[in-house]
């Protein structure tokens, strides 16, 4: 996977409480949302839709814990600007 988040346990307290999970709303293609946990009832985890990322690298650069890595994907993956 291309995004790599070093602890996710941030996102659900910490970030949760500080800033509340800014990655849901700066990424543009919603790759990050912050789900119920049903393992903790009332509780919230990350979910990353990789599928839906544009590779902008918006997450890398304004995660407030930089617990978020971006890196490049493997064999060419990712979207085919051609209009640029």
């Amino acid at each position: 996977m291309h995004l790599k988040v070093a602890d996710t346990s941030v996102c659900a307290t910490k970030c949760r409480e500080e800033f509340g999970n800014p990655c849901q709303h700066f990424c543009p293609a919603s790759v990050y949302e912050m789900v119920p946990d049903e393992a903790r009832p009332g509780a919230l985890k990350l979910h990353i839709n990789a599928s839906n990322c544009v590779h902008c690298k918006t997450c890398d650069i304004a995660d407030p814990y930089q617990i978020i890595t971006w890196v490049t994907p493997e064999g060419g993956g990712g979207p085919n600007y051609r209009q640029l």
